[in-house]
């Protein structure tokens, strides 16, 4: 377990410029752990604090990586390319596999004290029953999408590492991260934006597991302070239905709701459609083939063991539904509703 964090540093934390990786960023430096950022040319900068040392760089670019880790102490792996839809999935499986590969063999190089890798619930099997937990893992053959099946690659390379080359690693897989600076916004995000306006008056039932991203930041503190080398640890929230987050989401911003549930097949002509106009405007899809795919299964999970071993907690999912909501209003996302004061 590493003493005094609040003297020892820098610690790096890749994917700063993102949602969770900003709110990581947010939690180190509350403790007064010198903060290191490797961000890429074309990332946008507003989530990046100006007291933390910035180095502009690119995962897939070995040399610049070894440069962002040379005198650091720890690590925090959080970037990645988390979309459901992309116009050539080998991107993502790029950033995600080969990215951590590179991230992994150069801190092992830089003879990084300890490391806490961002890896996703993605990587677990939902088709049994109860609640999924840490030792429910899926193979990356049986994945649905580029997005999953590289994060389970991406895991196993880390544990591999772990078991062979002494790579002092712990593993954290959050669930649903809500709440302010999401500035892409995630896909999460698209569906508080999309809801809050009114523009989703139908759902498919699954269900979801949301915890607060500023949770999800302590912890990856706390999995560096106390968690157990090559262990995976599940950093959740509140387990929920799309409808009850739909109907919470009405709640916080003052509307009147009753979303309709839709069956799943209905959907696949839109989501089918959708992808193949993005491929002309490059939008991203709202809807995708593979969302629907991964909807079938609800995605709820037991967290007690980071709660148990990490002294992990979370808040109620609420509190992130309403902060997101306020920071998409600031940011320009959303307009106000006339029922929230100013």
């Amino acid at each position: 377990m590493p003493a005094g964090l609040h003297t020892a540093g820098p610690v790096l934390v890749t994917g700063a410029s993102g949602f969770v990786g900003s709110a990581i960023a947010a939690a180190f430096r509350a403790t007064g752990t010198p903060v290191r950022v490797l961000v890429r040319p074309s990332s946008p900068r507003a989530n990046i604090d100006p007291r933390d040392e910035l180095v502009v760089g690119d995962l897939l670019d070995r040399a610049s990586v070894a440069a962002a880790l040379k005198g650091a102490r720890y690590l925090v792996h959080a970037a990645a390319d988390y979309r459901l839809w992309a116009p050539s999935p080998s991107e993502v499986e790029r950033v995600n596999i080969e990215g951590t590969r590179i991230v992994m063999e150069e801190a092992l190089r830089a003879e990084i004290e300890r490391i806490v890798y961002t890896s996703s619930v993605a990587t677990f099997d939902l088709r049994g029953t109860g609640l999924a937990d840490e030792t429910r893992h899926l193979p990356s053959t049986e994945a649905v999408g580029a997005y999953k099946r590289s994060k389970i690659i991406a895991e196993e390379l880390v544990a591999e590492m772990v078991a062979r080359d002494k790579l002092a690693a712990v593993i954290v897989n959050p669930s649903t991260p809500v709440g302010p600076r999401d500035v892409r916004p995630t896909p999460t995000g698209r569906i508080i934006i999309e809801a809050a306006s009114g523009r989703m008056p139908a759902f498919i039932e699954t269900g979801l597991n949301f915890v607060h991203v500023d949770d999800v930041a302590a912890g990856h503190l706390a999995a560096l302070q106390r968690g157990r080398i090559g262990e995976r640890y599940i950093l959740g929230g509140e387990n929920v239905t799309l409808r009850q987050m739909l109907l919470d989401i009405a709640d916080i911003v003052g509307r009147r709701t009753q979303p309709l549930r839709l069956p799943r097949g209905a959907i696949y002509p839109f989501a089918f459609a959708a992808e193949m106009l993005a491929r002309v405007t490059g939008r991203a899809p709202f809807a995708t083939v593979d969302g629907l795919r991964l909807a079938r299964y609800t995605m709820h999970f037991d967290d007690s063991k980071a709660r148990r071993e990490l002294g992990y907690t979370s808040r109620p999912y609420r509190h992130g539904l309403a902060e997101a909501i306020d920071w998409f209003i600031e940011a320009g996302y959303l307009k106000r509703p006339r029922t929230l004061p100013r």
